[in-house]
């Protein structure tokens, strides 16, 4: 009769292992293969498509504090000096001149009687408005065309090198330091939801823990992270060592970012497109010296940045034929009560 063997059992395998983890990414606005992916106007068979994404121009708006507060501030400074008409209310200019503004085109709708007589200019927004091969125009609305009829829209563009069919606004050279300011603020937004510091490592080597105890310990670590990082921890371990868990911080807990240097930079490009003063969008001054008389600023800039662009808006006036759009004279400095 053969003997027995006794095979010992494999040991089971430590399932407890190192790994790294993170606690998840911000995702940015706006990506530049989502706009500047093509600058000619294709016809796609129906209409020609813009030289550049419309939607991206939108989502990019909101990306940048500084991109965002300039465009506000020039259609604000618009509406102030604009004289309501009996064909163009005040609210309506104000949507007119955001989207010539934001888009580099403006789509005005012409909304006549039954005697043929102009009644009323609105708004057709830029951001759905497309243009065909016989001159017409089409809104596109959840996934349908509307087309308008000819001669309803009168188009004002911003002129493009490129192409004559669209408009593109004066700022696309800045969209790459926009998104540059926005992928810093979301460097430093995760930064500080994980904790504001690059956290430590905890040594466990005591021969007591089991494995679902340090698993136990992982899941706690993970799980305090965000606003209630800041807590504390109790970890029981009988007949344990005095040295069985260590804790041994990281060198340095500072993000090595260069955060104010990355948001100042791509504010200037920005400021710089957009040709406002800083003084006027409430950036205030590192140096001793200041930007000087915010009234000399304003004056200027309305001479040199608004007026021209009050009078192309104003060439809506000998695109339709009648006195639709007027603006006040500038007011100067203001005088003391």
């Amino acid at each position: 009769m053969a003997k027995a063997t006794k095979v010992d059992a494999p040991a089971p395998a430590n399932k407890s292992k190192a790994e790294l983890f993170t606690f998840g990414e911000p995702e940015p606005v706006l990506n530049k293969r989502d706009v500047m992916s093509y600058f000619h106007s294709a016809f796609n068979g129906s209409y020609y498509e813009p030289p550049i994404s419309f939607d991206g121009l939108a989502k990019s708006l909101p990306s940048n504090a500084h991109h965002e507060s300039a465009i506000r501030f020039k259609v604000n400074q618009l509406a102030a000096h604009f004289i309501p008409s009996k064909f163009l209310k005040r609210h309506e200019f104000t949507r007119l001149a955001t989207d010539f503004l934001v888009f580099g085109n403006l789509f005005a709708e012409q909304r006549f009687s039954r005697m043929g007589n102009l009644l009323e200019v609105t708004t057709c927004l830029a951001r759905w408005t497309r243009a065909k091969k016989d001159g017409r125009f089409i809104m596109l609305i959840d996934g349908k065309e509307h087309e308008f009829e000819d001669g309803a829209i009168i188009h004002l563009q911003e002129p493009d090198i490129n192409q004559e069919i669209y408009g593109l606004p004066t700022y696309v050279a800045a969209l790459q330091s926009a998104w540059l300011n926005e992928a810093a603020t979301l460097f430093r937004r995760k930064y500080y939801l994980n904790g504001s510091h690059a956290g430590f490592v905890m040594y466990v080597n005591d021969a007591a823990a089991n494995p679902e105890d340090v698993d136990a310990l992982r899941k706690a670590m993970k799980d305090a992270k965000g606003p209630g990082n800041f807590r504390n921890l109790f970890y029981y371990s009988p007949n344990g060592k005095k040295d069985g868990i260590q804790i041994m911080p990281l060198s340095e807990v500072a993000a090595k970012d260069e955060f104010a240097s990355m948001k100042n930079v791509p504010r200037d490009d920005i400021l710089a497109a957009h040709r406002v003063p800083p003084q006027l969008l409430g950036i205030v001054p590192v140096n001793a010296g200041g930007f000087g008389s915010i009234q000399d600023a304003a004056e200027v800039f309305h001479n040199n940045e608004i007026r021209p662009i009050m009078a192309a808006l104003e060439g809506l006036n000998d695109m339709i034929g009648q006195p639709v759009i007027a603006f006040k004279e500038y007011q100067g400095k203001v005088k003391d009560a």
